[in-house]
């Protein structure tokens, strides 16, 4: 399917630029510069109420439904950035939009980044938030028994391995994952990198050179690094995976609703046409991206994990 018209136009004007490298930035450059992309996420939904909280030295924003009352279904999401950038201001927007359409509270995490901060540091973080997000949950108002995990590109990284850390330790587990488009091969070895890699916007360059700054000393094919190849995925709850078909990260995505599919996880994807990586975050500009925030609000808020 051709580009949405919108995102075509993006996609010309970063090529007519030369395909500026990621590479060339500072990291200063590159956050400030995501959080310049937020005016494509169109108005800001003011039928919430957004609250910043810290917990035991980790920082939350609490997004809830306008006059929510009592406990609510909740997602805890990791934001995306290849690891080096984002937060809660270019997340703010998508996450107001989520927790008044699916009706839950949303729980966003701000983790260290790198290159100041490397692996584990997010990992750890992103574990820890949940589990107190889980402690806390009275005085949160959620449900500690529907909790999603959530996250977009590192931050879908993040939600899964957090998943698995959880599991692996048997304390508590989501009652679902929700991982769009996430980071999950570090070796970048699928079709989708070189058919996909250099033209649209968030090229090859800007995801690899994340992985590069987060895991400076730890090898490719470590579980915790390129999670995609792992063989222990049963066990985990029901996972919904979000593709894009011109994103570097497309094929990852539908090989690991595969592979999770044969060890046993009930798991399913949705490829989402004439987009990019990102595309979630293009809300005022892409219908494809409002369609699919309404698709995550409806899973989120569904009493059945998928």
């Amino acid at each position: 399917m051709a580009l949405e018209a919108a995102i075509a136009e993006l996609v010309a004007d970063f090529i007519t630029k030369g395909r500026p490298s990621s590479r060339h930035q500072t990291f200063d450059e590159r956050r400030a510069g995501y959080i310049a992309s937020t005016v494509l996420a169109g108005e800001i939904e003011q039928r919430v109420t957004v609250e910043d909280r810290d917990i035991a030295g980790i920082s939350l924003r609490v997004f809830s439904p306008l006059n929510a009352e009592g406990k609510l279904p909740a997602v805890i999401y990791y934001h995306g950035g290849c690891f080096v950038s984002g937060g809660f201001a270019t997340h703010d927007n998508q996450l107001r939009q989520l927790a008044f359409l699916s009706g839950c509270r949303v729980i966003a995490v701000q983790y260290r980044l790198a290159p100041e901060h490397t692996y584990p540091a997010a990992h750890d973080d992103a574990e820890r938030a949940a589990d107190l997000i889980w402690q806390y949950a009275d005085e949160l108002n959620i449900e500690r028994s529907q909790i999603t995990l959530a996250g977009d590109s590192a931050g879908g990284h993040l939600a899964l391995i957090t998943a698995l850390r959880l599991r692996d330790a048997n304390r508590w587990l989501p009652q679902r994952l929700v991982l769009i488009y996430p980071m999950i091969d570090a070796t970048a070895s699928s079709e989708s990198y070189k058919r996909n890699g250099d033209d649209y916007v968030l090229t090859r360059d800007t995801l690899l050179s994340g992985f590069e700054a987060y895991f400076p000393q730890t090898e490719l094919m470590h579980p915790e690094v390129s999670p995609l190849w792992r063989d222990d995925f049963l066990g985990l709850p029901p996972v919904h995976i979000l593709t894009a078909e011109y994103d570097p990260l497309c094929d990852d995505g539908e090989v690991l609703f595969a592979r999770m599919t044969e060890q046993g996880v009930n798991c399913s994807a949705q490829r989402y046409l004439g987009v990019i990586h990102g595309f979630f975050q293009l809300g005022g500009i892409s219908p494809t991206a409002r369609n699919a925030m309404r698709d995550i609000a409806a899973k989120i808020s569904s009493p059945y994990p998928l």
